[in-house]
């Protein structure tokens, strides 16, 4: 009996040994699937008197290859990963509002200061005024194309981030009820693979939406923490994540995770505290990359309303009127606060001139970012420029309005308690609210507003280089203008002007006579006695004159050179720069891509290396057991032919 008692049990044992080795053949390509292997013990041999005598063999159990650090080294570069590849997928897409070619927002702002060509060449011509207004209205369309796929960017971005938190809380749900799964079977004495091997593959799916810390309970359960210390599983119990705007900042439409604790206050997760995950890749992007991309938007939009509105400003339409606006621009943005009791603004405020009845905003000064105003101590406030952490401190909120940062204004109201913030988005509207708003080509201001006129008994080789109003004080229409006598040093040969105006100056060829509000270039060589005469162009004097002048429109075309970006980018050259400055965003994110995609496919490499199934050496084994499995059954048959025997000699 005892023969065939070791004959069963090995055959049941190899039986089971085949069962699982087919198991794994069967599971080779499923996702998460750890392979298995029979664990085999001898039973305790009988003592016969001349010694003990095998009882042959049993399964102890059934063990998964499963190798916890691997694992979570796995799961954890793998939630880096998806966080940078959505983030550098969202970049790709944001790169392409900005494409360069003809039909970019380059190409429209030099098309649109060109067209000012044919205008200096004829400036009374509307077919040329019409060219230009067109141009115009091309170029604000643009803009507003461009801000209308930043919203679209911004809306999917969105739906995505919620359709992941959606996602998180399903598969949070089902851990946790595989948690209770597994805590029952332990309890029995043996571990449940395929359970386990279906947990940590939905471990390792959430992570890729948001990165968790995983810390084993005393019962077979795993529990898993976001952000740090919020715990998303607890035993058999899931809590929930929401997606909504920043609490601190309502209405600037900065995201924030939220962790929501049954009967808890909601805790709000920033994309740091998050991590990883595609969730946190998104709201990065959300808040940091889609931010900066509308700010280079709307600050070229902004810059470029500023300056040719300044410039229309300064001429004159075929009406003999100052020209108004080309374009529509904000003057004034809220600032988004949580504390009710704070009111705050940022406006746009002139820095050039200050005396300037018709006040010119200097877009050289601003810088594509947003603004936080952070309340300290007694009052005082700290204004951060987000795009580089600058910080300037101001003694209270009055000493902050009285200072312009930026070309801005920041006009808060007193009260804010300690650690209260403002957020400033001043350009984050601005591309969108462009509109051209000149539509008539007499409205085109391109006509100089005064004129020069050299004496015609000069002796001298005086020419008129070039001539153009730059702000307020211009003559005005019923004087006589300002005349400017030449006087040249016999002893040194040094030239030198005065005006009826009491200006004083040293002549030099070619270099701009600047007096009040306009500037005359002058070349050639004044004789003592020479005079040259500014008048204003609209003086009774000179008739209709003005409608033939092209000297604002020459100035217009100046723009194109004009340093107006970050103290030393050209208008014309100002999307190469954005272009430059996404481009470089998106590079960097991509690189980021490509190296944590490589560290996760090299960790999850080692981790399959211990727990995936290999068919060559699975099939090594099956012909093993096949093997251990047949010379079993011989056993049994040996062992039923002596019993036979047995019983016939017994039978006797």
């Amino acid at each position: 009996m005892s023969l065939l008692n070791v004959g069963s049990g090995a055959l049941m044992a190899n039986q089971i040994a085949l069962q699982t080795i087919g198991n794994n053949i069967a599971n080779a390509n499923t996702l998460g699937y750890s392979r298995q292997g029979v664990t085999m013990k001898d039973n305790t041999g009988q003592n016969m008197g001349s010694g003990y005598i095998g009882n042959g063999v049993s399964v102890a159990t059934i063990l998964r290859n499963y190798s916890d650090l691997l694992s979570r080294q796995s799961t954890t570069a793998g939630s880096v990963q998806a966080a940078d590849v959505a983030r550098a997928s969202s970049l790709a897409k944001l790169q392409e509002v900005f494409a360069g070619g003809e039909s970019g927002l380059g190409a429209s702002v030099n098309d649109m200061l060109n067209a000012f060509s044919a205008v200096v060449n004829a400036p009374s011509d509307t077919t040329a005024r019409n060219v230009v207004l067109t141009r115009m209205s091309e170029l604000s369309s643009r803009f507003k194309s461009a801000s209308a796929s930043l919203d679209e960017q911004d809306y999917s971005n969105k739906q995505q981030v919620q359709n992941d938190v959606t996602l998180v809380n399903s598969l949070a749900g089902q851990i946790a009820a595989l948690n209770n799964q597994i805590s029952r079977s332990v309890a029995t004495g043996h571990t449940p693979n395929d359970l386990l091997d279906k947990r940590d593959q939905l471990v390792r799916d959430i992570n890729q939406y948001v990165q968790t810390t995983q810390i084993e309970g005393g019962d077979g359960s795993l529990n898993l923490f976001v952000g740090g210390s919020q715990a998303l599983v607890l035993g058999a119990n899931a809590s929930q994540l929401s997606v909504s705007e920043s609490a601190q900042f309502p209405g600037s439409g900065q995201l924030s995770l939220y962790f929501s604790q049954p009967g808890g206050e909601p805790v709000e997760l920033t994309s740091r505290m998050i991590g990883g995950g595609e969730i946190a890749g998104l709201l990065k992007f959300n808040n940091e990359d889609l931010v900066e991309g509308r700010n280079l938007l709307g600050r070229m939009a902004q810059v470029i309303s500023t300056s040719l509105n300044a410039q229309q400003r300064l001429g004159l339409t075929l009406d003999g009127k100052a020209g108004n606006p080309l374009f529509s621009q904000i003057t004034e943005m809220p600032g988004y606060t949580k504390n009710p009791n704070i009111t705050a603004s940022v406006s746009f405020v002139d820095t050039k001139s200050t005396a300037n009845p018709k006040p010119v905003l200097d877009g050289s000064a601003y810088v594509a970012s947003d603004y936080q105003v952070i309340f300290g101590d007694n009052g005082a406030v700290n204004l951060v420029r987000m795009s580089d952490g600058l910080t300037r401190s101001f003694a209270d909120v009055d000493a902050l309005a009285a200072e312009t940062v930026d070309g801005l204004q920041f006009n808060v109201s007193p009260g804010g308690a300690k650690n209260d913030s403002i957020l400033f988005k001043p350009f984050s509207t601005a591309a969108d609210k462009m509109q051209a708003l000149v539509l008539s080509p007499k409205d085109l201001a391109v006509s100089n507003a005064v004129s020069a006129s050299i004496n015609a008994d000069n002796g001298g080789s005086l020419q008129l280089g070039g001539l153009k109003v730059t702000g307020a004080g211009i003559p005005d229409a019923t004087s006589a203008g300002v005349k400017i006598d030449f006087a040249v040093d016999p002893a040194t040969s040094v030239i030198t002007y005065t005006t009826n105006t009491g200006a004083t100056g040293t002549y030099v060829s070619g270099q701009p006579i600047k007096i009040d509000g306009w500037e005359i270039t002058l070349t050639g060589t004044p004789h003592a006695g020479d005079s040259v005469t500014v008048a204003n162009s609209l003086s009774p004097g000179l008739g209709d004159a003005w409608t033939r002048d092209a000297g604002n429109a020459s100035a217009f075309l100046e723009l194109r050179d004009a340093k107006v970006f970050d103290g030393g980018t050209s208008l014309s050259d100002g999307f190469s720069t954005l272009i430059a400055q996404v481009g470089t965003r998106t590079q960097s994110a991509k690189l980021a891509a490509d190296l944590s995609g490589t560290i996760a496919r090299n960790l999850e490499a080692d981790r399959t290396s211990v727990s995936g199934v290999n068919l060559d050496e699975e099939a090594a084994k099956l012909l093993q057991y096949q093997q251990a499995y047949q010379a079993s059954a011989k056993m049994l048959q040996i062992a039923q032919s002596i019993f036979d025997s047995l019983i016939a000699t017994v039978a006797r």
